[in-house]
């Protein structure tokens, strides 16, 4: 069990650079670890080769669990083996010398040996004791439920790692961004971040999709929380399988549950509505744009690809601020609603490098195969309005800010281990609660013939657990008996 308990402590230890150091995947804050690496790009790549931004998924992590529940379970079953022999024992008999037991008591007794027996032994079973009787003695132990809930303690611990496991085995967890009226399909080629587990079946999810109707917030509008989201929610209409399209309304913590595979809505941002012409003056793209949030306000980055673009590809990157004004340190967001929506574009030109087969994500540009577009020996920078357009020198190309939609980022995680975990934790509470709560204890009774014809009787209890049994429990007992309290001696050895 020190293994194991050591082995605990060095798990939390490894879980403390997940909370200092943002997370991958994480999709209440999607451009975490890309802030982070652009504000502090000597060390990122560091902690990158640590395993820092992905903590618990790396192979360290994975090993000092593995460990922990190798060592549990070696610890667990003997243990409980033990204890389920305990909790079907008998009471034991009684210790040869009672008199160094807690509240030892002797007194001389007329009443018949089998007379007294049955007495105590019928005055300790009303009591909740499991008592077993002899000629000459009466065993009894009460307290059983400590053990069973040692018991379930230790195997509901084992269970809730193994729940934990299954999870992490079977489950998977994604990220998906959908703007207003945009479609999700359960394909892996639909997630913008997917992280499966070991086994878990990727060509088996869950047959479903849906469309984003309509995604609605609103802004405190004054007051110290200012510019704080009073509500936000998505209206759904979305189809499992073969049945009937149905709508629902994902709002925080009320998710689209699906046959246990989950999408909690755990974010929104901007999409802004653009027209993307070529050097031939063809539409080679239109529709919204996902920019992701920076800050509170909603200042958000993005990037437009634009590979079917001739006779060159084309490529724009910028920010988009909801309510734009310009502050000494430059344009800024002054409110997260759209009031004033701005965007503020570079163009590229040149290769995207789709050919090369290498996946890219479409939050970031790849630069390597791409030229600056230039205007005046200048890069080219544009603040667009809605209905503005950008145009390229020398006839390359165009872009339209046609107007502004919003999406919905929504977090999907199949879990099949959390009832096991849920469970295993309910009945590890109560385990705990039980084994703290409830005192285990033996009480002795022994009868010794005596000259007169007469019986000696003796009566102790010893405490299996550190909490003192009830103090009144053998006053009770020798009342039951009906002894007269000017007969009864105490045992000079035994505690008061």
């Amino acid at each position: 069990m020190r293994t194991a308990v050591i082995l605990l402590a060095l798990l939390a230890l490894a879980a403390i650079p997940g909370s200092l150091f943002p997370q991958r995947n994480v999709a209440s804050d999607p451009a975490a670890v890309i802030n982070y690496a652009r504000e502090n790009p000597r060390i990122a790549p560091w902690l990158d080769r640590l395993g820092m931004f992905d903590v618990y998924a790396s192979s360290w992590f994975a090993a000092i669990y593995v460990l922990l529940l190798v060592s549990m379970t070696g610890c667990v079953l003997p243990r409980s083996r033990r204890l389920w022999q305990s909790v079907r024992g008998a009471p034991p008999p009684a210790p040869r010398n009672l008199g160094r037991l807690e509240g030892h008591r002797t007194w001389d007794t007329k009443q018949e040996p089998v007379e007294v027996i049955a007495t105590a032994a019928a005055h300790l079973r009303r009591k909740g004791f499991r008592v077993v009787t002899t000629g000459e003695e009466v065993r009894a132990e009460r307290g059983y439920l400590r053990e069973v809930g040692n018991l379930a303690f230790h195997l509901s611990l084992l269970v809730f790692l193994v729940g934990i496991a299954a999870g992490r085995l079977f489950g998977f967890e994604g990220r998906v961004a959908v703007a207003e009226g945009g479609t999700f399909a359960n394909d892996l080629s639909q997630y913008d971040a997917f992280t499966p587990s070991a086994w878990t079946d990727v060509d088996g999810l869950e047959p479903l999709s849906f469309r984003l109707e309509e995604f609605d917030v609103s802004y405190q509008t004054s007051g110290p929380n200012l510019g704080q989201p009073t509500e936000f929610a998505a209206r759904l209409a979305y189809r499992a399988g073969s049945a009937q399209e149905k709508t629902i309304t994902v709002e925080p913590n009320h998710p689209l549950d699906v046959n246990e595979t989950k999408f909690f809505l755990t974010g929104n941002g901007y999409a802004p509505l653009i027209t993307v012409r070529d050097g031939r003056g063809e539409v080679v793209f239109t529709g919204p744009v996902i920019f992701l949030p920076l800050d509170s306000s909603f200042a958000s980055d993005g990037v437009v690809k634009v590979p079917d673009a001739q006779p060159t590809q084309l490529a724009f990157e910028g920010f988009f601020l909801p309510t734009a004004d310009i502050g000494p340190q430059g344009p800024y967001s002054a409110f997260p609603d759209a009031l004033n929506p701005q965007l503020f574009l570079t163009a590229y030109t040149g290769d995207l490098g789709f050919g090369d087969g290498v996946p890219q994500s479409v939050f970031t540009l790849d630069k390597d195969q791409l030229t600056q577009v230039r205007q005046n020996g200048q890069p080219l920078s544009q603040a667009l309005s809605v209905g503005e357009t950008m145009r390229l020198p020398g006839g390359q190309g165009s872009l339209t800010f046609d107007g502004v939609s919003r999406f919905a980022n929504f977090q999907v995680a199949y879990d099949p281990g959390k009832e096991i975990t849920l469970v295993a934790a309910v009945v590890l509470m109560v385990g705990l609660t039980a084994s703290l709560v409830i005192r285990r204890r033996r009480v002795w009774l022994r009868l010794r013939p005596t000259e007169d014809g007469g019986s000696l009787v003796e009566v102790a209890r010893y405490s299996l657990t550190r909490r003192e049994p009830p103090p009144d429990e053998i006053e009770n007992l020798m009342a039951a008996l009906h002894r007269p309290d000017r007969s009864a001696t105490a045992s000079k050895d035994a505690p008061a």
